[in-house]
């Protein structure tokens, strides 16, 4: 059975474990892994969005920035930051995205969803504390952060005065980095220790345990080998005792499965292995789906939960 809570977002929670919920991803950006910004219009995210809520997304996550393997992110450290100003310049396509280009990009979107339809929750995907600041004066009540809360010093402090929900991913490295990180024995321990740690120095900087959900970041410094255990051995994931988001949603470990003639299949063809992976997952204990596809998932998850409830 899967372990319920009540998810405390502010002015309001949810409840988690009774029903899946399902995320539904909009990708505020040029160059996403799974869209290739379509949707890189404002009203063209704002539609899309809306779209998602009408196909069954409980949460509408938007983002900004691309974390995409390869992709740059404005570095936590000052020889990251120089190793990372080095190779924008060599490579200006993969410059980092700046604070004021994600607000540009994501508070229109937030604000107009919330104008549409005031009771939707709206999630904002940023490591940036002031974007979070800025997306929750909006109207999202969720700030969902790939580094765990622990690229930007001042992200802690901005949750626990906000007064959210905090969605902690766990990555190892930063994308720039994942194709040369050596490989890792037990990749589910490591995964639960650094999500454990993570947490509870969230928690000590003032961001309470009920705001707190825990996401193993599948694909996120991962190699395809290592998503595979961490899909199977899932349900350990329950011993950190927070509820759990998956985001397996066209992941390249869901392609490398799939693949035909010695070739990965590619994103426009992992819609089946998408849905596979996400039963499996729910099956498994997670509280919330992130998916691209509300529609396929909203109704898998139909099913999945009859045999987890």
């Amino acid at each position: 059975m899967r372990p319920v809570f009540e998810w405390s977002l502010g002015s309001r929670s949810l409840q988690l474990g009774k029903r899946t919920l399902v995320m539904g991803v909009v990708n505020v950006t040029p160059d996403s892994f799974s869209d290739g910004g379509v949707h890189f219009d404002r009203d063209s995210a704002v539609v899309f969005g809306l779209q998602l809520l009408e196909d069954g997304a409980d949460i509408v996550d938007v983002g900004g920035e691309s974390t995409r393997p390869g992709a740059m992110v404005l570095a936590p450290d000052r020889a990251a930051a120089k190793n990372a100003s080095a190779l924008a310049e060599d490579h200006p396509e993969k410059r980092p995205v700046s604070e004021k280009e994600e607000l540009e990009r994501v508070i229109p979107v937030i604000a107009a969803l919330k104008q549409k339809r005031p009771e939707a929750v709206i999630s904002v995907d940023t490591y940036k504390a002031n974007v979070a600041r800025a997306a929750v004066a909006a109207g999202a009540e969720i700030v969902n952060d790939v580094s765990g809360l622990r690229w930007d010093p001042g992200m802690v402090k901005t949750l626990a005065e906000l007064k959210c929900g905090a969605v902690l991913m766990h990555m190892r490295g930063r994308p720039e980095e994942w194709r040369t990180l050596p490989p890792v024995s037990d990749i589910v321990m490591l995964v639960k220790r650094e999500l454990r740690e993570w947490a509870d120095a969230a928690q000590i900087g003032g961001v309470k345990r009920e705001r707190i959900v825990l996401d193993p970041g599948f694909g996120f410094g991962k190699s395809f080998q290592e998503n595979y255990p961490l899909m199977k051995r899932f349900d350990e994931l329950h011993e950190l005792r927070y509820p759990l988001l998956a985001g397996v949603s066209r992941k390249s470990f869901v392609g490398r499965a799939l693949a035909r003639n010695g070739k990965d299949a590619a994103v426009a063809d992992r819609l089946y292995g998408t849905v596979a992976a996400e039963t499996a997952v729910i099956l498994k204990g997670a509280h919330i789906v992130r998916t691209h596809d509300v529609r396929a998932c909203a109704d898998a998850v139909r099913i999945a939960d009859m045999v987890v409830s």
